[in-house]
């Protein structure tokens, strides 16, 4: 545990507060957060613009005018695989106004985007909170996320929102067994799924023996489940029996890993999900065992099991309150909208210690009267 130090100063004596923070923090900074390339609007705006809610500060906030059903959505201007959508409440007043929000996600339009397939309901009770919302069966496709709440008269004030796709493949460096013109094995993770004409977005090998295809994900990760994206222009049935191993070792090119799933088939242009059960592994194959095969993929995504990790965080402050006092929850959000705007979700701060006072005199600063 690692102490947290504040000083104050008033009337001739010195405040010293010693405490501890436990900080148990979920793993999602280690991802990219895809919000901040998106382009955001809302219903309407009695202040603060609907950008506001994805500047990266938690002190900047939407706000819409009272009305029925206030909404606020985001164009990630491409069809993303979203695993979790993280809010942070406004810190100032009325934080339960937010309660029985929905987050929505797909690629419609209708009803602003509001009629979207529905991830999650929003329930936070505490100004300043920052929670982790998963979508239901742990990802959902949409190039739109919308945050609604419906049949109310209020308004909708939103923080700070940040989208997660935890797909680690795109962070990866993948190869291959070999190389058909120009269908690298990059093009399998380059957020491309499909495109107009022949596959020229996915990877492709030649005609061989076993062919496969390998993404080192550059550190262990507990695999949940691998997405894989069939080429849409033709031979759809090529990919039939290939199997996905996942492991640590690279004897036979990564191919004697274990096991994760065998692909029996995949309809063309079609995205299949194949759950992995958290097998931990660096390197993530495809191979097709027989010979005169040919394996292309047109997009891999990989996700991951991201495990809670203890963070300590040292930390000097100055206050004007002192923190001995009730003020020491307050404390805690502040610390949490900190650690938020900084890419840090679902961050849960608890006192280990509470912060003890001592009182020493200051006799530069004269006596007390």
């Amino acid at each position: 545990m690692v102490p947290l130090k504040s000083e104050m100063w008033m009337r001739g004596f010195l405040f010293l507060f010693f405490g501890f923070i436990s900080i148990y923090a979920d793993a999602i900074y280690l991802q990219d957060n895809i919000a901040i390339k998106g382009t955001p609007v809302q219903s309407s705006t009695y202040f603060n613009q609907a950008d506001s809610a994805i500047d990266g500060f938690s002190t900047t906030c939407t706000h819409t005018n009272t009305e029925s059903n206030p909404w606020w959505r985001l164009d990630l201007l491409n069809v993303s695989s979203i695993s979790r959508v993280v809010i942070t409440n406004r810190v100032d007043c009325c934080p339960v106004r937010i309660n029985g929000a929905e987050i929505r996600i797909g690629n419609s339009l209708d009803n602003n985007g509001n009629n979207n397939s529905r991830c999650a309901v929003i329930s936070m009770a505490e100004a300043g909170e920052v929670a982790t919302y998963m979508c239901a069966g742990g990802v959902m496709e949409g190039r739109y996320v919308n945050i609604v709440l419906p049949g109310k008269l209020t308004n909708l004030t939103l923080c700070e929102v940040k989208v997660y796709a935890d797909n680690v493949a795109l962070h990866g460096n993948a190869v291959q067994s070999s190389l058909f013109r120009y269908w690298f094995p990059r093009r399998a993770i380059d957020k491309i799924k499909l495109s107009q004409g022949e596959a020229s977005s996915c990877s492709c090998t030649q005609f061989e023996q076993n062919p496969w295809w390998r993404l080192d994900l550059l550190d262990n990760y507990y695999v949940s489940k691998v997405v894989i994206t069939n080429r849409a222009d033709c031979c759809p049935e090529r990919i039939n029996g290939a199997e996905i191993r996942i492991g640590n070792s690279l004897q036979n090119n990564g191919n004697n890993n274990p096991r994760c799933a065998v692909i029996d088939s995949i309809p063309a242009g079609a995205s299949y999900n194949f759950s992995c059960g958290g097998m931990l592994g660096r390197y993530v194959n495809v191979v097709i065992p027989g010979d005169e095969k040919i394996l292309t993929l047109c997009e891999v995504e990989v996700y991951v099991i991201l495990p809670e990790e203890k963070i300590f965080v040292r930390m000097k402050l100055q206050s004007s309150v002192d923190l001995a006092g009730p003020v020491n929850n307050k404390l805690l959000y502040q610390v949490q909208s900190a650690l938020a705007s900084k890419g840090i979700g679902n961050a849960k701060l608890s006192w280990s210690q509470l912060p003890q006072k001592e009182v020493k005199h200051d006799p530069e600063k004269g006596s007390c009267d």
